[in-house]
């Protein structure tokens, strides 16, 4: 994968410079148990972390783990919808914004602001989209719907150095197949964390798919 505003600035706690494609979801995870999240999730190898905006009091989640882990990881906002979610993301030191959509209002905003861009897509003319928009990477969302041979045949369209995340159904398992149809990395969301999941359950997770990523890419 050619650099990204992702790969540049992700450093891997466990593993200095190397950058998992992986970004962990935690929706519905609360400011109270949010650094105990991050710790875990950084400790295990994932430096990606999403915290979706219609989680309880998402803000100060994610003010709370930049502080915490600081330059090991990135921390960003998923269910990002409006320009006014953009700027309030950046103002709690969000650094990436993910969307379950193609908004160009919201990608420009991000882009405005600094930060990384990840909208979700399911169709070429969304792909291309978001890229003339200044996406940093795409996210297809729900993967599962398309498969890997969609993705596969979109991929063969985009251009090779536009970082391709599948989002939405796919699980370790799939990992392989995934990454031969042209995949990038993957979103990890209620395999990796579930409201009611302590943080030893997300660590234990967190390994698995780890080493599920390390087998496919190294």
């Amino acid at each position: 994968m050619a650099p990204s505003y992702v790969a540049e600035q992700i450093t891997d706690a466990v593993t200095p410079g190397k950058h998992r494609r992986l970004i962990a979801i935690l929706r519905g995870v609360k400011p109270s148990e949010a650094v105990d999240m991050v710790r875990v999730l950084v400790d295990a190898g994932i430096t990606m972390i999403e915290v979706p905006l219609n989680s309880p009091e998402p803000l100060k989640s994610i003010a709370a783990m930049k502080d915490a882990v600081g330059d090991a990881a990135l921390i960003g906002a998923g269910t990002v919808l409006t320009t006014d979610d953009v700027a309030n993301v950046k103002a709690a030191n969000g650094e990436f914004v993910v969307s379950p959509n193609c908004d160009i209002e919201v990608i420009a905003k991000t882009k405005e602001l600094g930060m990384g861009s990840w909208p979700g897509v399911l169709t070429p003319t969304e792909c291309f989209a978001a890229i003339k928009a200044g996406a940093d990477g795409l996210k297809i969302f729900p993967a599962s719907i398309i498969g890997a041979e969609g993705i596969k045949a979109m991929r063969a369209v985009l251009p090779a150095n536009m970082p391709v995340y599948a989002v939405g159904g796919v699980g370790p398992d799939d990992f392989s197949v995934y990454a031969k149809a042209g995949c990038d990395g993957f979103g990890l969301g209620s395999g990796i964390y579930k409201p009611g999941m302590t943080a030893g359950d997300v660590s234990k997770a967190a390994i698995a798919y780890v080493h599920a990523h390390d087998a496919v890419f190294g």
